[in-house]
């Protein structure tokens, strides 16, 4: 849809996904004690179980839980709201504004399948619910603490590939398939006992990286031993603590849900937005919604659309240094970094929470840090950024001088 696209241009996505590859280790699968006594299976086997999976049909409820190490509680339901929630924005029920909430703190939601053209996700939050239903050509969705209807339709005259399309955000399913998807050589991938997991027998699939500098410790994935659907994802730092992605069922049934789950009528006096109208508004004013107007602030420009299809010519070009999971995306915005002192105070204390003063043969600069992704932004206006640690990102930058 037009929204997650636009949404897109701001948000820096929590997974991440693409930087793993697999070496694919050949260790049977040993029951632990009290865990199901399941035949043993290799690594190579259990991801070729994965692959082969064909799950069309569930329902239940699954629980994921975040935690990127940022300093400030509640940072991501800010950049929600700064990224076109609330006035001037297109509503609190539209998709790409709010299931930005997941990249913070703990959700329950209540999922449902019945193959590719229809799917439901509810988000619980207190006695409040947020629904996105995808049923054929429409995607709905529903806030009940505010009213508000989202619609999006694909055009009479439109093919299926121009239909919207609805995903379950963040499942595990989800999660395990961008992980395993580049596999190579610098990864280790074992199976290590099994477990229970929403009342299902599962091996655990553990990833690792051999690379030194990484900050992924592991990703696990629990993996059901009938049908191969992942059922569990987590994603440790070597930080340690608590995992950076901890994504599970609580409860799955994998038979067909009934019709009736995805049928949705607005509630009389909510206010509905159509997608597909937004979309013909701003293209006829040129306006956008979100915090800048359409328009990015000139050098993160540069940073953020480094990183877009348009890649490649000019400023803001990225470079890839290194490869697999220490891999480190080089910027060069074009323009000098901003001066910390002269940002509002609020700014300032943000920026100074998570970010810390480094120097070396390239100048000097600030390291934003989370529990996974890190970035280095040096002040003549270069970007190193990556899954790697603070040393790694000082040590290209040396290196690049």
């Amino acid at each position: 849809m037009a929204e997650t696209r636009k949404a897109g241009r701001y948000i820096v996505p929590v997974a991440v996904a693409g930087v793993a590859a697999a070496t694919i280790g050949l260790v049977p699968a040993l029951a632990a004690s009290g865990d199901p006594d399941l035949p043993e299976i290799t690594a190579q086997q259990l991801i070729e179980k994965i692959a082969a999976s064909d799950t069309q049909t569930l329902s239940g409820t699954f629980r994921i839980s975040t935690d990127l190490g940022l300093p400030l509680e509640g940072l991501a339901s800010g950049l929600t709201s700064g990224l076109g929630g609330g006035a001037g924005g297109s509503g609190t029920a539209d998709p790409s504004q709010k299931l930005t909430e997941l990249i913070s703190g703990s959700h329950t939601l209540r999922v449902a399948a019945d193959g590719p053209e229809r799917q439901k996700l509810t988000l619980l939050d207190g006695s409040d619910e947020y629904s996105l239903i995808h049923n054929g050509d429409d995607v709905w969705a529903y806030d009940s603490k505010s009213k508000e209807v989202f619609h999006e339709k694909a055009p009479a005259d439109a093919g299926p590939k121009d239909a919207p399309k609805a995903e379950l955000p963040g499942t595990p399913k989800q999660l395990a398939d961008e992980v395993l998807k580049a596999a190579g050589d610098t990864t280790s991938i074992t199976v290590d006992g099994t477990a229970k997991v929403a009342g299902r027998d599962a091996y655990q699939l553990v990833i690792k990286p051999k690379q030194a500098g990484s900050t992924v410790e592991s990703v696990k994935i629990a993996v059901d031993a009938a049908n191969g659907t992942p059922l569990k994802f987590t994603l440790a730092s070597v930080e340690g603590g608590k995992p950076v992605v901890d994504a599970g069922f609580t409860k799955v049934d994998f038979s067909k849900p009934a019709a009736s789950d995805f049928t949705f009528k607005a509630p009389e006096g909510a206010k509905v937005t159509e997608g597909a109208a937004e979309k013909a508004a701003e293209e006829a004013t040129g306006e956008k919604d979100g915090p800048f107007g359409g328009q990015l602030p000139e050098g993160l420009e540069g940073v953020l659309g480094g990183f877009g299809p348009g890649a490649g010519a000019g400023k803001g070009d990225v470079n890839v240094i290194g490869e697999g999971w220490t891999a480190i995306a080089k910027i060069d915005t074009g323009a000098p970094a901003p001066k910390t002192d002269e940002a509002p105070k609020e700014i300032q204390g943000l920026l100074g929470s998570f970010g810390d003063k480094v120097t070396g043969k390239f100048g000097s600069g600030t390291v934003f840090k989370t529990k996974i992704v890190n970035a280095l932004l040096t002040d003549d206006g270069k970007v190193y950024v990556g899954a790697v640690t603070k040393d790694a990102l000082v040590n290209a930058a040396n290196a690049g001088k």
